[in-house]
């Protein structure tokens, strides 16, 4: 990320490239790292959620993220930040709610982050005692990784990228297979019975299942950052957007679905609380069960890697938001230290390294279970999070165009409709979801009201403390922050 956040497109250096639809739509798919939801957050949905109906709480999701993401990508050319969620705030809602944004945000990838370590700690454990390895404290692992994890933060990120590109597509390729053969093994009858009656998407566990279906879809906001590199991108990037949201959601939803048919539709809720109780192996037994050999081991270590995915480009996300909020006056200007060598985020890569293994130690001392509570509170929160992101974003680009007259730039038909009708209806459909997961988010903690509010809190309580924060005058971004400004009161005029 530039130290300016915003800048003429002749005054900064601009990406080129020719990617197209499918490449960016891989990419993304790719990233959204599936075996991990389908082995952590299917199984919370189902065990905590609607049982057998937590496919629709991903099939839900994605229609909610396909109504947000009209006005995104509509917005999108102007923005002139690489299109973090707290630079389109800004530029629809002013300063202070882009800071607020920008503390949600930091507050919900950190949470998602500590819950992947929690499921990595123990996928690994579990790796190393199927090898006769001797069994070590989960946390012990998860220590480990937030020490790879730091380390490759603090060079290049194109580092990051080759560690994890092939073991993407590998894991891509095994939650398709798996698919292929649970389908096939489950027989008609239990495919039959694996599909839930609709009335299971008004069940009060649905809410539960959300949570934890709108945590598996968080980081699918890349597909703008390619917007410099794609190929015609006022048609490239939405076609993108659309697609990577349609296809994760109808992905995340059928691979729940045959998990469920595999297990046995009667035994899925019992199988699912086991392994959110146990070693969170759930999908591992199910394919041992099918496939057996060495496709199980097989299957482990691209868990892992899958984990440590989300874990790496979690962490980039993090020390890209401190970086850009230390340029803000947000948070100590040290943390906005860009590596001479390596061009990263290196000082912010340190500390949230640090604080990620201090919160980690927290938790362990307090006494969280590393599954069924430090994972599953952890996507709760940054579900909650993740929502007031989406739904700050679409009142953003309400406000956008409702101040902008002049919107000939907006190309294509429906213009109207795409820059006034349908994020007006997502800023609904996005608090309806908020509204639902509060409602019963007790259902995700199985604690009690007060304790779960308190949980639930967190990421407002974030977003609070930004709004009070009043960017610094002075500074290597004052005129950065003076054009965003600018933008704001012209309503975004190039």
């Amino acid at each position: 990320m530039h130290e300016n956040l915003v800048a003429a497109p002749e005054q900064r250096g601009r990406l080129s490239g020719s990617l197209g639809v499918t490449s960016i739509v891989f990419m993304v798919v790719a990233a959204a790292a599936p075996l991990t939801v389908v082995s952590s957050n299917s199984p919370l949905a189902i065990a905590l959620g609607n049982g057998i109906g937590a496919p629709y709480a991903f099939l839900l999701t994605a229609v909610v993220l396909v109504l947000f993401s009209v006005g995104f990508v509509t917005m999108s050319p102007f923005v002139k930040d690489a299109g973090a969620f707290f630079s389109y705030v800004t530029l629809g809602l002013g300063r202070r709610w882009g800071n607020a944004t920008a503390a949600i945000a930091l507050v919900s990838y950190t949470c998602i982050q500590c819950a992947v370590w929690g499921f990595l700690g123990v996928a690994t454990d579990n790796l190393l005692q199927s090898y006769g390895v001797p069994g070590l404290p989960w946390w012990v692992y998860a220590i480990a990784f937030i020490v790879v994890t730091g380390a490759l933060g603090y060079r290049h990120i194109d580092l990051s990228a080759k560690v994890l590109g092939v073991a993407l597509v590998a894991e891509i390729l095994v939650v398709v297979v798996y698919d292929l053969v649970a389908s096939g093994r489950a027989g008609a009858a239990d495919l039959g019975h694996a599909v839930a009656p609709l009335s299971d998407a008004t069940a009060p566990g649905m809410a539960a299942a959300v949570t934890f279906a709108i945590a598996g879809f968080m980081g699918f906001e890349a597909t703008v950052v390619f917007r410099d590199e794609a190929r015609d991108p006022n048609r490239t990037i939405p076609r993108a957007t659309y697609v990577s949201v349609i296809l994760i959601g109808v992905f995340y939803a059928v691979s729940t679905f045959c998990l469920i048919a595999a297990v046995g539709p009667s035994r899925a809720v019992d199988v699912a609380n086991a392994s959110i109780s146990g070693n969170g192996t759930m999908l591992i037994d199910s394919m041992n069960a099918m496939i057996g050999g060495p496709v199980g081991h097989i299957v482990q270590v691209l868990l892992i890697t899958s984990l440590l995915a989300c874990t790496i480009s979690f962490h980039n996300v993090i020390t890209r938001y401190g970086l850009a909020m230390a340029n803000r006056g947000l948070l100590p200007r040290r943390l906005a230290t860009i590596h001479p060598s390596h061009q990263s985020p290196s000082f912010a890569s340190l500390v949230q390294s640090f604080s990620a293994a201090i919160l980690l130690i927290l938790l362990v001392v307090i006494g969280l279970d590393p599954i069924a509570q430090i994972y599953g509170f952890m996507a709760g929160v940054a579900a909650v999070g993740f929502l007031l992101l989406m739904l700050l974003t679409s009142l953003a680009v309400v406000a956008f165009f409702s101040r902008r007259t002049n919107v000939e730039t907006v190309t294509g038909a429906g213009r109207a409709v795409r820059t006034r009708a349908v994020p007006v209806v997502a800023v609904a459909a996005l608090a309806a979801c908020l509204i639902l997961v509060l409602s019963k988010f007790t259902l995700v903690t199985a604690l009690s009201v007060p304790v779960s509010t308190v949980i639930a809190a967190v990421p407002v309580v974030a977003g609070l403390l930004g709004l009070a924060f009043r960017t610094s005058a002075g500074g290597p971004t004052a005129t950065a922050v003076a054009a965003m400004d600018e933008l704001v009161t012209t309503g975004g005029t190039e």
